[in-house]
């Protein structure tokens, strides 16, 4: 998925000549309509953003869904009744919609929209009504809105446009010319960030409007940026908010304090202070007390986030939970207690969190909406009396929108059962697998659909990115086509995984991707061992985080037949001083500058063993990456050319470094490269798949699915 940096930093032409080589004898019918194949991208739907009443009686949620005409994901807003679990259309027709947010009351939705067919308008829907407004026509979407506790405003986050450095002028330009674009002038650090091109000059700040319409008041200004979550006092006159407004803030990354803000004297105090990130601030609803997240920046290139509780005046501050080796991400606090999300042995969970620091966790198994691949994740929402909305967690589908309450937990939508009930998809298993130092990996196995028992079959070593990151049992496009082309797919969660505690994500600390080797090594021997995996047929991928570990491992074996290597980092000199986060991967990941440690870069990158590599490596990116820049998978490609290797360079137009930032045809077609490339190099000798008329091919799992 990514090479993840903390929340709070803020063409396949090349693929046509793999396509033509002839099908292997083990590979399954492409014209049998029970497989996956890249064609169902198309409609399928994801259940998002879940946004639980006040109340607890509704649920409003986005839809998003791919559209084959558009060849883009279309957004709408839905409503579910949580006693019967019917559905209505909130929001839908031309446009994007997204962002639904209730008023105190429930009377009210807000939400962000495309449909007059400018930029984002922010508009409100009496419920009882069904009447619509246009609250305020923006040029770039707000973030992070928030009613007041009366209901009669709405705060959020906008950028403000600000005036770059200019140097000189251009001569008169007469009238009528066509010209040449001006000159682009650069003075940041931070001159582009992944998934949203080249920074524009200014700043985001906080805005106020009546939720009546009218226009905006700005209520923050100057040169730094004021986003993050947004918190108002109850009694309505204090907004509550993150961010970073120290005089070095565009070097000091992670410097973030909580501010709160006087409505009516427009006076903003700091309430932290502490070297370190301190973000999502939440009140309580008696207006005393104010939890949020942050953590003390030792310089590590990890640390947990850890849940504090102070008095709204500042003062008091204490760790919550101290005892609790797992990092929260998110917070919301109702009359029903303080609720908080983590990731805990490859699920994202939610906890009930006392003020004695006792953590209560609660059924739901929270789902990502990031279907390509299989990470950890999820979205959910509290109601005030304690009933939880969220997304839901599965390896066969995409996320639906479930609810816990004092009945129990279930499922109400089934987005993708009509859609996905004719194909027969792959089943998961845990594998059991110990690293040589006696270190418990987790790992599971994708098999396909009427796998043979007994039979070996060729597998991918697919890896995740992040480091710091993690996967899961939950569904991944990706490996639905893998398993479609006859293949497994192996995934591990290796040391520098989070959701394990403080000590595993650690096990990579100053040494990534170097230590990793040999856990993944365990895995694949496990795979092996357990009867799974074809030690002849074995193939590596991986993207981002993975991009770098595949890289790694064809430099230090020849065991793979083939690899495909995802928008990696093969320089980490060039990595530290081109990606969106110049101020913090060196400093935090290297440990310095690279003129001050040159040999520890070199040392750690993929590009010092490249004359080691034999294996058939593909390498992919997006041309729009700036997370890990095109640049460092035309070094790898360029690198493996020089060195004799056979290699081919996949770039998708328009993509960032996030997979869904492709179109689903993209996709598609981005995976269908990495299949090719494998059937290339793979032994056409056993299938250990069961066709469509043989037992077991009824998509039914051989044993219990990982669910």
């Amino acid at each position: 998925m990514y090479l993840r940096l903390p929340a709070f930093v803020a063409a396949l032409a090349l693929v046509s000549p793999l396509a033509a080589q002839e099908e292997p004898e083990n590979a399954p019918p492409t014209n049998d309509p029970g497989l996956f194949t890249g064609a169902d991208l198309f409609g399928l739907t994801v259940g998002a953003d879940p946004q639980i009443s006040p109340d607890g009686s509704q649920i409003a949620y986005v839809r998003r869904t791919n559209d084959i005409m558009t060849d883009s994901p279309v957004s709408s807003i839905w409503l579910i009744d949580v006693a019967s679990g019917a559905e209505t259309p909130l929001v839908t027709g031309e446009g994007t919609h997204v962002s639904p947010r209730w008023s105190p009351d429930g009377s009210r939705l807000a939400y962000v929209s495309t449909e007059s067919g400018g930029g984002p308008e922010l508009h409100v829907r009496w419920m009882d009504s069904g009447e619509s407004a246009n609250i305020t026509a923006l040029a770039e979407g707000p973030e992070g809105m928030a009613w007041s506790p009366d209901g009669t405003r709405i705060a959020y986050t906008a950028r403000v446009p600000g005036e770059g450095l200019s140097l000189g002028k251009p001569p008169a330009k007469p009238e009528g010319a066509e010209w040449g674009q001006p000159l682009q002038v650069i003075d940041r650090v931070t001159y582009r960030r992944d998934g949203g091109s080249y920074v524009k000059p200014g700043t985001r700040q906080l805005f106020l409007v009546d939720a009546r319409g009218g226009a905006p008041r700005q209520l923050t200004f100057g040169e730094y940026s004021n986003g993050g979550s947004i918190e108002w006092s109850p009694d309505g006159q204090t907004i509550y908010y993150s961010a970073n407004r120290h005089e070095d803030w565009e070097i000091e990354p992670l410097r973030d304090d909580i501010y709160a803000l006087d409505i009516a004297s427009g006076t903003i105090r700091a309430l932290t202070t502490r070297e370190g990130p301190d973000v999502a601030p939440q009140v309580s609803p008696d207006g005393r007390r104010i939890a949020y997240l942050g953590f003390d920046d030792l310089g590590n290139a990890f640390d947990q986030t850890q849940l504090y509780v102070m008095n709204a005046d500042g003062t008091g501050s204490r760790q919550l939970a101290s005892g609790f080796d797992r990092g929260f991400d998110a917070l919301e606090w109702t009359e029903a207690g303080l609720f908080a999300s983590y990731e805990d042995d490859g699920r994202h969970r939610i906890a009930r969190v006392a003020m004695d620091g006792d953590v209560s966790p609660l059924p739901p198994m929270i789902g990502s909406t990031y279907y390509a691949l299989p990470y950890t994740g999820g979205e959910w929402s509290v109601s005030e009396g304690g009933r939880l909305a969220f997304t839901t967690a599965s390896t066969t589908r995409p996320p639906n929108i479930g609810v816990t309450t004092r009945s129990g937990t279930r499922t109400l939508t089934a987005l993708n059962d009509v859609k996905l009930s004719g194909k027969r998809l792959g089943e998961t298993r845990e594998l059991a697998v110990t690293a040589p130092d006696g270190t418990t990996i987790p790992a599971w196995i994708q098999l396909p659909a009427g796998y043979v028992p007994g039979t070996r079959i060729p597998m991918i070593l697919e890896m995740h990115g992040g480091p710091y990151a993690a996967y899961g049992p939950e569904f991944s496009v990706d490996y639905h086509l893998y398993n479609a082309a006859g293949y497994a797919v192996l995934f591990t969660n290796p040391g520098g995984s989070t959701g394990y505690g403080e000590a595993f994500a650690d096990r990579i600390e100053g040494n990534y991707p170097i230590s990793n080797f040999d856990e993944l090594m365990a895995a694949v021997d496990a795979a092996v061992a357990q009867g799974f995996a074809d030690p002849d047929n074995l193939f590596v991928t991986g993207g981002s985080g993975g991009g770098i570990l595949t890289a790694w491992v064809v430099g230090k074996t020849d065991r793979f037949k083939a690899a495909a290597a995802h928008k990696p980092v093969i320089n980490w000199v060039s990595q530290a001083l081109m990606a969106d986060g110049v101020p913090y991967f060196g400093r935090y990941w290297l440990g310095g500058m690279p003129w001050e440690r040159p040999m520890h870069y070199w040392e750690r990158g993929p590009l010092s063993i490249v004359n080691n590599v034999t294996t058939p490596t593909l390498v992919l990116v997006g041309a729009d990456d700036y997370r890990t820049p095109l640049s460092e998978a035309e070094q790898f490609y360029g690198a493996l050319k020089l060195v004799g290797v056979d290699t081919a360079l996949v770039v998708t137009p328009n993509s960032s470094h996030n997979n869904l930032s492709q179109t689903p045809s993209q996709q598609a077609a981005r995976t269908a490269s990495v299949i090719a490339w494998f059937d290339k190099y793979k032994d056409a000798e056993i299938s250990g798949v069961a066709t469509a008329s043989e037992p077991g091919a009824t998509g039914e799992a051989v044993t219990p699915m990982v669910e």
